[in-house]
């Protein structure tokens, strides 16, 4: 399935992944609405507040009445040009749930392999601590009732017993060598990796997302002048 963006600086073509069944299915379901006939595309769209809305306006809270479970897959990352859903953060919402409608595409930036090592420690330690966090939650009554014995010791030994358990889950995984290659020739951001859902890549006007990433903005990254977004479903 594939979908076109049409802006004032030209157009983008995006291919959606089969891979993420729920936000491609969306995505086709809004754009058939009508839903993307708005303004204030940035390199994030699709917040309806956006329509018609006067110059200063924050925006980037709207949408639908209803959030997507995250498709966040190991093998579809952060490259330049992939297409991906925004959300709430992590403090709100832990299950990383994606917003109804807004999305962004990445433009980022290209790394060298010492950013890149750095980059893959930080994405494997994150993997560790949600790993060590589920199965702190499958242990949560056991944990509960020690704290309420003030057990320390009890609770230090089942803690270093999960965190070794989550090493040995998550192995040395970090960046793929694929991902290495990628971030260090055609870019893209690769901290986001792992946090976020990305359904889709751009397949044509990767130059187009190039001019509107280096508009001028203003207040909350809102571009100064309004750039017109439509978006349509490629027959």
């Amino acid at each position: 399935m594939k979908v076109k963006i049409q802006t004032m600086l030209g157009d983008i073509v995006v291919r959606l992944y089969d891979e993420t069944p729920i936000h491609r299915d969306n995505f086709v379901k809004l754009v058939k609405e009508g839903y993307y006939d708005i303004k204030n595309f940035m390199i994030q769209g699709g917040d309806p507040d956006s329509k018609g809305a006067p110059a200063g306006k924050m925006l980037g809270v709207g949408g639908p009445d209803y959030t997507l479970e995250a498709e966040i897959k190991d093998g579809i990352f952060h490259k330049r040009g992939a297409l991906a859903a925004a959300r709430q953060g992590d403090e709100v919402n832990p299950e990383r749930r994606s917003s109804g409608s807004q999305f962004y595409i990445v433009w980022g930036d290209v790394y060298n392999e010492g950013q890149l090592r750095q980059f893959s420690k930080q994405l494997r330690m994150q993997k560790v601590q949600a790993v060590f966090n589920e199965l702190a939650s499958e242990h949560r009554a056991e944990i509960m009732q020690m704290r309420r014995d003030r057990n320390r010791e009890g609770l230090q030994e089942l803690q270093d017993k999960l965190a070794a358990e989550a090493e040995n889950r998550v192995g040395k995984s970090g960046l793929t060598d694929e991902q290495m290659k990628i971030y260090s020739t055609v870019g893209g951001t690769p901290h986001l990796d792992g946090q976020y859902t990305v359904f889709g890549e751009v397949e044509e006007g990767l130059d187009v997302v190039e001019m509107i990433q280096a508009t001028a903005t203003g207040r909350a990254d809102r571009p100064v002048d309004d750039i017109e977004m439509r978006i349509v479903v490629c027959e």
